[in-house]
C-alpha cells in the first residue's frame, strides 16, 4: 500500500509532462495525412505491434478487466491509437493504485454496512451500501467483482460480529469468528457476481471498433461530451478522446467507456436490472436463513428496525420485503448517480431510474403509517416481572458459584414480587442445576411461587433417559423452559428446537467423540420436537416461548403463533458475549418477529437486553429507571397488552403464508439466472459472427 501511494508525487510530475507531450502528439497526429499513416514501414508496424502486446500482457496481471482497453482496441486488426500509446506507460504505473484503490473502497463499503446496525445505528448507510458495491465493481471482470464483494463482506462481518471474540474460550472464539465471517462473506460476493451476470448488456459493447450500430457509437460520443462539458466541441472527437484518456488515468479508474455503456443501456432495462438485484439479494438471504442450520442474523432489513413506518411491510413479506426495498432503491440510486454524471442536464434519465423504487418506498411507508395509526390502546394488559441476574458466562460454568448464582436470582425475584406482578420470568439457563432432578432447587422455586401466589416461567436444563440406552444411565439433555403454577406445580415444558452449533451441540459427536473436546459444552443438548403453548388459565393468557436465538429465525418463530397467542416470550443468555453489541443486535432482530406476526414479544435475558416489543416493532423499557446501563443486574416490571377475553387475534399475511415472498424471489432469481446464462451464450455467438 505504501508503494502504491508513493507514486503520487511522481504521477503529478508525469501528468504535467505527459499532458504537454500528448497534446503535441495529438496535434501532430491530426496533421498527418492519411497517405503518411499508410506509408509506415512494415518494420515500424511490427515494432508497434510487439510493444502493444507486451503492454497488454502486463495489464492482464492485475485481473481487473482493464486489459481490454489498451492502445489496440481491436485485437484482430491491432489498430494503433497514438493517444493511448503515448499515455500507456502512465496508465500502467497507475494500475497498482487502481487495483488497490478498489480494495480500499470494498473495505470501506463493508465498514459502512456495519455502521447501519446497532450499536452504531446509522440506518441510512443500509440504503447506500448495495449500490456502492455495484459501483465499485463496475467494469471489472466477474471474478474480480466476486473478489471485491467478498472483501466487502469479510470487512462487514468481521466488524459487525466482533462480539464473538468475547466468548470465554479464546481459541474457539477466534476460530469461529474468522470462519463464520469468511463463510458469510460468500453471500454478498455471490450477489455482486450474479448482479453483473444479469446485467442486460456487456459494458464494453459501445466502443470504437465494436460491431454496434452507428446509433450506439453516437450515444457513446454524446456521453463523453456530457461528462466533459468544459471541452469545446470545435476541438473535435480526437481532442475529446485524448482528454478522457488522461482524466481516466489520474482518477484512478479506467471507467469512462464502461460508464457510457452502462448509461446507454435503455432505461427500462436498467430499471428491471435494479429489481433483479433486489430479487437476488432476497434469494440469498433465504438461503442464508436455512443452509447449514441457518444464520439469519442482521439481514439488511434489520438495520431499519427503528424506522417503524418502513418495516410494517414485514407483516406481509417478512423481513425480506424490507431488504428488497432497500436493495432495489440502492441499485436504482447507483444507476441514477451514473446517469447524472454522464448526462447532468438529462433529468428525465437519471430521475427515471429512481421513479419506481421511490414509489415503492412511499407506498410501503403509507401502509406502515396506516398500520401503526390503526392500532388502538388495548383494553387489557398483563404486568410481567423480568429478572436479569447479569451472571458472567465464566461463573455459569463454575460449579462452585452455583449457590451464589441461585441466591442472587431469588433475591432479585423477591424484590420484583413486591410490585405484585401477574407473571415472574427468569432468563435462559437461569437455574444452575437440573430443575426436575435437584430437589432442593425445585423446592426453593416451588416455595417462591406458593408464597407469592405467582405464575412463573423460567429457563433451566432438563434430562430424559434414552430409550435405546443399554445401561439405563444414558440421558438426553435439553435446553428447556418451564411453566410453574402458583401451587408450585410444573404444568408445562418447552424444549429448544434450534440449537447453536458448537455452542449447544457438536456435529457427529456420537460417532466422533473426540469432537466434543474442541468446545466447552461436552456432549451438548438434543433438539426439541415441537412448539409448546403455555396456557395460564388464572390470567386468561396464552404465550409461546422462544429460547436463545430462536427469535431471529422468521420461519420458525411463526410456528409458535396461534390464534389464541397473546405474546411471544424469548428467554436468552447473551452473557456469552460480555457487554457488547450482541445484545442490541439481538433485540433489533427480535423486533421483526413482533411485526411479522402482529403481536408483542417479551424478552428476558441474562445481561441485556430485557424489554418488550409491541406489534409495530417499537422497543419499550430498554433501560432501568435512572440508568443507561442495559447490562447490569436488576429487574423490570413491564406492562404488555393482551387480547380481550374470548377474542382471537387476526393473523397477519406472514403468519398465514410464511415466506411466500422470499420463496418467490428465490424462484425468480433461479429462472432469471438461467435466462441470463442463455442470453450470454447468444451474445457470445453474435459477437463471434460480427468479428
Amino acid at each position: 500500500m505504501v508503494r502504491a501511494f508513493s507514486l503520487t508525487p511522481a504521477l503529478s510530475r508525469w501528468e504535467r509532462e505527459d499532458d504537454r507531450l500528448c497534446v503535441e502528439e495529438s496535434e501532430a497526429s491530426r496533421l498527418l495525412s492519411e497517405k503518411e499513416k499508410v506509408s509506415l514501414s512494415q518494420r515500424e508496424r511490427a515494432g508497434v505491434r510487439e510493444k502493444s502486446l507486451n503492454f497488454t500482457s502486463r495489464l492482464h496481471k492485475f485481473g481487473d478487466g482493464v486489459a481490454s482497453g489498451g492502445p489496440f482496441r481491436d485485437s484482430q486488426n491491432l489498430r494503433f491509437d497514438p493517444i493511448e500509446a503515448s499515455c500507456g506507460g502512465l496508465k500502467f504505473a497507475s494500475l497498482t493504485m487502481v487495483f488497490r484503490g478498489r480494495i480500499l473502497l470494498a473495505v470501506a463499503a463493508g465498514f459502512l454496512w456495519t455502521l447501519a446496525f446497532p450499536r452504531f445505528g446509522m440506518a441510512g448507510f443500509g440504503w447506500i451500501v448495495p449500490g456502492l458495491m455495484l459501483m465499485l465493481t463496475l467494469g471489472v471482470a466477474r471474478k474480480s467483482a466476486f473478489g471485491l464483494g467478498y472483501i466487502a463482506g469479510v470487512a462487514h462481518y468481521l466488524t459487525s460480529l466482533h462480539w464473538l471474540l468475547f466468548i470465554p474460550f479464546p481459541v474457539g472464539a477466534f476460530a469461529g469468528w474468522l470462519a463464520l465471517s469468511c463463510y458469510l462473506a460468500l453471500y454478498p460476493a455471490t450477489w455482486v457476481w450474479l448482479c453483473w451476470r444479469l446485467f442486460p448488456t456487456t459494458l464494453d459493447h459501445i466502443q470504437p471498433g465494436s460491431c454496434g450500430s452507428n446509433h450506439e457509437r453516437h450515444e457513446s460520443r454524446e456521453g463523453s461530451v456530457g461528462m466533459s462539458a468544459h471541452l469545446k466541441p470545435e476541438q473535435g472527437d480526437f481532442h475529446n478522446r485524448f482528454c478522457f484518456r488522461v482524466v481516466r488515468v489520474f482518477r484512478g479508474f479506467d471507467l469512462s467507456s464502461e460508464v457510457h455503456s452502462f448509461v446507454a443501456t435503455p432505461l427500462s432495462q436498467r430499471a428491471l436490472w435494479a429489481v433483479a438485484c433486489a430479487v437476488v439479494w432476497v434469494a440469498l438471504e433465504m438461503v442464508l436463513a436455512r443452509f447449514l442450520t441457518g444464520f439469519p442474523w442482521n439481514f439488511l432489513g434489520v438495520s431499519q428496525y427503528q424506522m417503524l413506518p418502513v418495516i410494517q411491510i414485514a407483516a406481509i413479506t417478512g423481513v425480506y420485503g424490507v431488504s428488497f426495498l432497500m436493495v432495489w432503491f440502492s441499485a436504482a440510486l447507483a444507476c441514477s448517480s451514473l446517469s447524472l454524471v454522464v448526462r447532468p442536464t438529462a433529468a428525465r434519465i437519471w430521475l427515471g431510474d429512481l421513479l419506481f423504487p421511490s414509489l415503492g418506498l412511499l407506498s410501503a411507508c403509507w401502509f406502515g403509517v396506516q398500520q401503526t395509526s390503526e392500532r388502538q390502546t388495548p383494553a387489557e394488559t398483563l404486568r410481567i416481572a423480568l429478572v436479569q441476574p447479569s451472571i458472567p458466562q465464566t461463573l455459569i460454568w463454575d460449579p462452585a458459584e452455583n449457590t451464589n448464582r441461585f441466591n442472587q436470582l431469588l433475591r432479585l425475584s423477591k424484590q420484583a414480587l413486591e410490585a405484585k406482578p401477574d407473571l415472574l420470568v427468569w432468563p435462559e439457563a437461569a437455574i444452575p442445576d437440573l430443575l426436575r432432578y435437584e430437589l432442593e432447587t425445585l423446592a426453593s422455586v416451588q416455595r417462591l411461587a406458593i408464597d407469592y401466589r405467582v405464575w412463573m416461567i423460567l429457563g433451566a436444563d432438563d434430562a430424559v433417559p434414552r430409550a435405546d440406552s443399554a445401561t439405563g444411565k444414558e440421558y438426553d439433555f435439553y435446553n428447556s423452559s418451564f411453566l410453574i403454577s402458583p401451587e408450585g406445580e410444573i404444568v408445562g415444558e418447552y424444549r429448544k428446537r434450534r440449537l447453536v452449533i458448537f455452542g449447544e451441540y457438536v456435529p457427529l459427536a456420537r460417532w466422533l467423540p473426540i469432537m466434543k473436546y474442541f468446545t466447552p459444552i461436552g456432549d451438548g443438548f438434543k433438539a426439541g420436537e415441537r412448539p409448546t403453548r403455555f396456557s395460564v388459565p388464572g390470567l386468561n393468557v396464552n404465550t409461546s416461548v422462544l429460547i436463545c436465538f430462536e427469535d431471529t429465525l422468521p420461519q420458525w418463530a411463526r410456528e409458535h403463533v396461534g390464534p389464541e397467542t397473546d405474546f411471544l416470550l424469548n428467554l436468552t443468555n447473551n452473557g456469552w458475549f460480555g457487554e457488547s453489541a450482541a445484545q442490541w443486535q439481538h433485540a433489533a432482530n427480535a423486533a421483526f418477529r413482533a411485526v411479522e406476526n402482529g403481536l408483542p414479544l417479551v424478552r428476558c435475558t441474562n445481561n441485556g437486553l430485557s424489554c418488550w416489543i409491541d406489534a409495530s416493532g417499537g422497543i419499550h423499557d430498554v433501560y432501568y429507571p435512572g440508568s443507561p446501563d442495559i447490562y447490569r443486574a436488576g429487574f423490570k416490571i413491564v406492562t404488555v397488552p393482551i387480547r380481550r377475553g374470548g377474542q382471537h387475534r387476526r393473523p397477519t399475511v406472514y403468519t398465514r403464508y410464511g415466506d411466500w415472498f422470499g420463496w418467490g424471489c428465490l424462484v425468480l432469481a433461479a429462472l432469471h439466472s438461467a435466462g441470463a446464462w442463455q442470453a450470454q451464450l447468444r451474445f457470445i455467438r453474435t459477437s463471434a459472427s460480427c468479428s
